[in-house]
């Protein structure tokens, strides 16, 4: 990482003996060469999730209107919310996730709000942890979060508002 910063980033699989983590094509940004992805600290909890499972995930960012930061975090005490299909609750509930820790020094940053790092390097991870019952992991978060029966409202809505968002797996949503 630029700077000589000591920053340690993440990786979560549902494969609990990854050894070594060797960059190759991302599906999602064909784009790139070939790479390895992490996230940071502050975004982790958006990987608290088995891998394929859709969510929606949204916050107030600085260029966040007054109306746009009432309507989408009114009742709520928090400044970040996570919606899930309910379809997935009973597969969030039993899923094994693994978190792989990384050193940072091979990582560049690729998106500042989605928290994501890559590395064009063979990536060793410095440990490996399960990370346990993931909606407790979620709720110990600074975090809302919310099930519904589908994404496509609230994934229109958040696209067109002025908040910050990732929208992770939407592929696997439900359809309309």
């Amino acid at each position: 990482m630029a700077g000589g910063e000591r920053m340690e980033l993440y990786h979560f699989s549902e494969e609990p003996d990854i050894c070594i983590f060797k960059p190759r094509p991302a599906g999602a940004f064909p784009e790139l060469a070939p790479v390895v992805f992490a996230i940071d600290r502050e975004r982790s909890p958006h990987y608290f999730f088995p891998r394929d499972c859709p969510r929606v995930i949204y916050w107030k960012a600085d260029w966040t209107t007054d109306e746009d930061a009432r309507t989408f975090l009114a009742n709520t005490t928090v400044g970040k919310i996570v919606v899930v299909e309910s379809g997935w609750l009973e597969r969030i509930r039993n899923a094994k996730l693994y978190v792989y820790t990384f050193p940072g020094e091979s990582f560049e940053q690729m998106d500042n709000s989605a928290g994501y790092y890559i590395s064009k390097e063979t990536v060793e991870p410095l440990k490996v942890e399960p990370v346990g019952d993931l909606i407790g992991k979620l709720l110990a978060e600074n975090l809302e979060l919310r099930f519904t029966p589908s994404l496509h409202p609230i994934r229109d809505s958040v696209i067109a508002s002025t908040m910050d968002f990732s929208i992770i797996r939407f592929r696997n949503a439900l359809p309309k």
